[in-house]
This record gives C-alpha cells, sequence and structure tokens, in this order.
C-alpha cells in the first residue's frame, strides 16, 4: 500500500507475465523522485519484455522526475527492454515535450492502446 504521507506514488502491476507496467501518481519533484527510481531499478530487468510508466495520475513531473525516466529509458536500453511511458494529461506531457523528451521515449496515450500492443 503507497504511503499517504508521500508525493508520489508508484503501483506495481502486469498486464502480461513479461510485462510490467509502474502506475504513477502525485508529484514527481526532487523530494520524491526516488518512488520511482526504486521501482524503475527492480523492474528494468532482461527478464522483462517491456516495462510501462503510466503517468496518468501525475500532477507535477519537475526536472528530477524526467531524470528518472531518462535513467530508466538508458537502464532499458542496455538491458534490451522496452521503455514506454503512457500519458496523455499536460501535467505529464508539457514537460516531456518542453524539453524534447517527446523524441527520446516511445509515448502511448492511454493504458488501452498500452494493452492492445502488449498483449495481442
Amino acid at each position: 500500500m503507497p504511503d499517504p504521507t508521500a508525493l508520489a506514488s508508484v503501483v506495481v502491476d502486469r498486464i502480461a507475465p513479461d510485462v510490467v507496467v509502474l502506475h504513477v501518481s502525485g508529484e514527481l519533484d526532487t523530494t520524491s523522485s526516488s518512488e520511482l527510481t526504486a521501482p524503475l531499478d527492480s523492474h528494468v530487468v532482461s527478464e522483462n519484455r517491456a516495462v510501462l510508466v503510466d503517468l496518468g495520475g501525475v500532477k507535477f513531473l519537475g526536472s528530477a522526475g524526467l531524470e528518472a525516466l531518462v535513467l530508466g529509458q538508458q537502464r532499458a536500453s542496455r538491458a534490451g527492454v522496452e521503455f514506454v511511458i503512457v500519458a496523455s494529461a499536460r501535467a505529464a506531457l508539457r514537460p516531456i515535450e518542453a524539453t524534447g523528451l517527446d523524441t527520446v521515449f516511445t509515448i502511448l496515450g492511454s493504458m488501452d492502446e498500452a494493452k492492445e500492443r502488449f498483449t495481442s
């Protein structure tokens, strides 16, 4: 169960045996980015085909949150794991687009789209 006092929380789910989804909610900034970093470190491993980071519940995405995503992407590349961001809300997309990271990340608009892509 997520810590109710934390600024951000991550719930881990699977949509296939080798596809992990990290559902992120709250504010990802300097004080809370470790809430995302830790699950990325443990799930971006070669045993998984893909890791999806669902930013649907994110209210604020600061530079430390963006850094955690970039580090996750780099780790995924080294491990041969597909790394996908799921986001449609302005709070998550705006910082990604403003920094040009939308050209680096694979971004899907919904979990429905992600499920279709990874379970069919």
